[in-house]
């Protein structure tokens, strides 16, 4: 019998990765990666150079596109496979990552007379010029007592759907009114592909504030601002597909793209994170995901139902059917690592680091782990991309206390890795604190090469610390969704026994260490709770930016004028 396989496609930041997968045993067997030719957009549109506000992220679909033409067809190259054996393929995505298209799917930055206008481009996950709006929503649910509040630890992000568009329809009218749906990326690569318009159940349970069948009501939202009331109805609501269901079949444009055969399984979107979990067959009560990259999701499954504080959601079949999902996160992460490369560390190190064949993240990690646990002096906050869980508050910023003269780059370095531990720390013991236990962590993602950053977490946490047995967990998951889109398999949980890999206790936390951590983690608690709760410092520093911003984006259209 002729060996089957699928094709997972995870959908990141940067770029977009293919990964062929046999779907008897998992075995990957073949992968190639693309870069978005347009990357993040952060300070100007590509093309017309429009200039863009602070917290502003977006990105060109074209580039995921690209990724189908290119990566999948290199993928199967490279698995040397006869491409008729693929029998489904699957995709996974950043998220909440929205699309403002007409109602054929076509995006409307790619329509002309909106090349030059943001709002008509994809609005990233870490685009956070929303967080006045997810301000204004929180307060008046919880104002009102709108039940699906406590769903989402009774804060709504400002990276989400509803905050998202209630930006686009205060800020550009005349866009917003050309948008025919507002779609999850997630969902608009699968419509790319089988021509059919799906929403998938992860995304609309986590950043679409979809809760027991019902959308936050047409009332609210009219209350939040006139005009706003059809929201779902006109721009938002679509039939739910679950995961693992097929979304239907490749289109032959899509075949003829990706050069797989055409009328494969689609399978229903989903979330890079999300889909994870079946891949590091971490799917049981207890075991708490983190898929570390530029950013951190932290998802896990649980028999129960509880609200707990700041996370960004609970969502009955968000990860696997039968249980409920939760999900929390850390917005910067790997992203807080590079920022410091870049921008902080001095020539002498870049050369020392190229002498000794390291590149700067190996070189400061290899400093820094000579230290003791506290050597620097130093506590950090890792709120340098905002606070995803537990305050949900993208207008907080970075912060490093404890500098002095003597203080060497590897010693802010490791204050920095340390950061991301403790937030993660927070994180846990709000999940432990509100009756959902987390008995094991499971690591998945780039940042789970770095031995350093993973003994911290085991360390800081007093977790056993699994890693996924893969280096493309996400399009691992989503090849495994795939095969059960496929008809390969009965159910997720089924065919992540037979394709996930994980080993698991690979790294165990050392006492003397975590005590050690307890005395930092204190300090960062004081420190969390003072500029994060007490205070309004890091929001009033965004406000005097956004302002001095706004008077030189003035002054230079009068200039233009």
């Amino acid at each position: 019998m002729q060996e089957q396989y699928v094709v997972g496609v995870d959908y990141g930041t940067l770029s977009g990765r293919a990964l062929v997968v046999r779907v008897a045993d998992g075995a990957e067997v073949g992968t190639a990666v693309h870069p978005y030719r347009h990357a993040v957009v952060e300070d100007r549109l590509p093309g017309s150079g429009v200039e863009l506000a602070p917290d502003w992220a977006l990105q060109v679909p074209e580039d995921y596109r690209e990724v189908l033409r290119v990566a999948v067809p290199a993928a199967v190259r490279d698995a040397g496979i006869d491409p008729a054996s693929v029998i489904g393929i699957a995709t996974d995505f950043t998220a909440c990552t929205m699309v403002p298209t007409l109602a054929d799917g076509t995006p409307l930055c790619e329509l002309d007379g909106l090349r030059e206008r943001p709002h008509a481009f994809v609005k990233l996950w870490k685009h956070h010029a929303a967080q006045p709006q997810a301000d204004r929503i929180n307060a008046l649910a919880a104002q009102r007592g709108e039940s699906w509040l406590p769903r989402y630890g009774g804060l709504i992000s400002s990276e989400w759907e509803f905050a998202k568009g209630l930006q686009l329809f205060e800020e550009d009218r005349e866009v917003y009114d050309r948008m025919e749906r507002w779609v999850e990326a997630a969902d608009w690569i699968v419509w790319q592909l089988c021509g059919s318009y799906v929403r998938n159940a992860c995304t609309a349970g986590y950043k679409g504030i979809l809760q027991d069948g019902s959308y936050p009501s047409a009332d609210f939202l009219e209350a939040l601002a006139p005009g706003f009331g059809g929201f779902v109805a006109d721009k938002l609501d679509q039939p739910i597909g679950r995961l693992g269901d097929r979304a239907g079949g490749l289109t032959a444009e899509a075949a003829a793209w990706t050069g797989l055969p055409e009328g494969i399984a689609v399978a229903v979107g989903n979330v890079d994170a999300h889909v994870t979990a079946p891949a590091a067959q971490a799917v049981g009560p207890g075991q708490m995901v983190a898929i570390m990259g530029t950013s951190t999701c932290h998802v896990m499954s649980a028999e129960v139902l509880r609200e707990v504080p700041g996370m960004c959601g609970v969502v009955e079949g968000g990860i696997v059917a039968g249980s409920w999902g939760y999900e929390a996160g850390q917005s910067g992460v790997g992203d807080i690592f590079g920022w410091f490369t870049e921008s902080s560390v001095p020539a002498s190190y870049a050369a020392a680091a190229e002498a000794a064949g390291e590149d700067l993240h190996q070189h400061l990690t290899r400093l820094a782990a000579a230290q003791e646990v506290g050597e620097h002096g130093l506590v950090a906050l890792d709120w340098h991309s905002g606070n995803r869980s537990v305050l949900v508050d993208h207008e907080l910023s970075g912060l490093v206390a404890g500098l002095t003269l003597a203080s060497r780059p590897e010693d802010v370095y490791r204050a920095l890795l340390e950061a991301t531990a403790f937030g993660t720390r927070v994180i846990v013991e709000t999940f432990r604190d509100s009756g959902v236990p987390v008995e094991e962590f499971v690591v998945a993602g780039g940042l789970a090469k770095n031995e350093l950053l993973m003994q911290i977490y085991a360390d800081v946490t007093r977790l056993p610390l699994s890693l996924i047995d893969s280096d493309q967990g996400p399009a691992l998951g989503s090849a495994i969704h795939a095969a059960v889109a496929a008809g390969a398999y009965a159910d997720v949980p089924t065919a992540a026994k037979s394709m996930g890999k994980v080993r698991r206790g690979v790294y165990q936390p050392d006492e003397a260490r975590a005590a050690a951590y307890d005395e930092l983690f204190a300090e960062y608690l004081a420190l969390h709770d003072h500029f994060g709760r007490a205070t309004g410092t890091m929001r009033r520093l965004k406000a005097v930016r956004r302002r001095a911003v706004a008077r030189r984006l003035t002054a230079t259209e009068g200039e233009w004028r």
